[in-house]
């Protein structure tokens, strides 16, 4: 594979031995080519099951009725292939921070989307803010790597945050079952509650990760500063104080900890990581300690 920005071989060499785990059911359309642990009616044994009114007869077990005259049916292993689908905020305050928060977000989106290829899961890539939005389609199968990090790579910052417009077009745009990944800094005046709702259908298993810059986490500022507000330009005069600077701290561990708790009580995995964190330790570690990769 030529060379990549966004991934470097070690960090491939890495995710190559990788795949994303959803745990809930969800109806694949091909067949023959990753196995799930759900059954059906598929061509590999698995298990018996009793006979339900209603059931398929070509699926009992005659042979076992002959001896046990009982009505067993036969379940099978069957085929089906995940959907991953990536929702990547790249409004204007997601390019704030050293590192950047939007090449974070570039990364981890390229990182997790490389290995759904590397397991001919299929991938589509959203990047969205209030200007529009941009769209890799549904695409599948390893040789597609490097036409997805191309795509990647291009997504710039622009435009204001409306995390619930851009995640219900997503949503609707993406309406088969599978993962969905959200990676933003969630720093929409509207909040979040009505934009994540979007995703808490049935079948989706939901990926929340929180990206701040460690500028963000911890101000390197005092003094009186008048701040501008990145994406609709309005101007705040303030005065940073020790006093302020503690309200601000309570107001982020607020707003982070509000979003875990909100993914907690849901069900959606949530993680909170600074543009600073290596992506191996979010993936590698994280994300496989909570059953996200294995």
């Amino acid at each position: 594979m030529k060379k990549s920005t966004l991934l470097d071989a070690s960090l491939i060499a890495q995710l190559d031995h990788l795949e994303l785990v959803v745990r809930r059911l969800f109806s694949g359309r091909t067949q023959g080519e990753k196995r799930s642990k759900r059954r059906g009616t598929g061509s590999e044994f698995a298990d018996y099951r009793d006979y339900s009114q209603g059931d398929d007869l070509r699926h009992i077990d005659w042979n076992v009725y002959g001896r046990l005259d009982r009505l067993f049916l036969k379940l099978f292993h069957v085929e089906e292939d995940l959907r991953l689908s990536i929702f990547v905020d790249s409004s204007l305050s997601m390019s704030h921070g050293d590192p950047s928060k939007l090449l974070y977000a570039k990364r981890l989106a390229a990182a997790m989307a490389y290995i759904a290829l590397a397991n001919l899961d299929r991938v589509t890539i959203e990047a969205a803010n209030g200007s529009g939005f941009e769209r890799l389609p549904p695409t599948r199968g390893k040789q597609q790597v490097w036409r997805l990090l191309e795509f990647v790579d291009a997504i710039e910052a622009q435009g204001t945050t409306d995390l619930h417009e851009g995640l219900k077009q997503f949503s609707l745009r993406n309406d088969t079952p599978g993962m969905k990944v959200v990676i933003s800094d969630f720093l929409d005046k509207k909040g979040y509650p009505g934009a994540l709702k979007w995703l808490l259908k049935g079948g989706n298993e939901v990926v929340v990760v929180q990206v701040l810059s460690p500028q963000e986490v911890k101000p390197p500022i005092v003094g009186d500063l008048s701040l501008e507000d990145c994406e609709d330009g309005q101007l705040t005069e303030v005065s940073i104080t020790a006093g302020l600077l503690k309200r601000y701290e309570a107001n982020l561990k607020g707003l982070v900890g509000g979003l875990r708790e909100y993914c907690r009580t849901r069900g959606l995995a949530n993680f909170f990581v600074q543009s600073s964190h290596p992506i191996e330790q979010v993936i590698l570690n994280s994300m496989r300690r909570t059953g996200v990769v294995r």
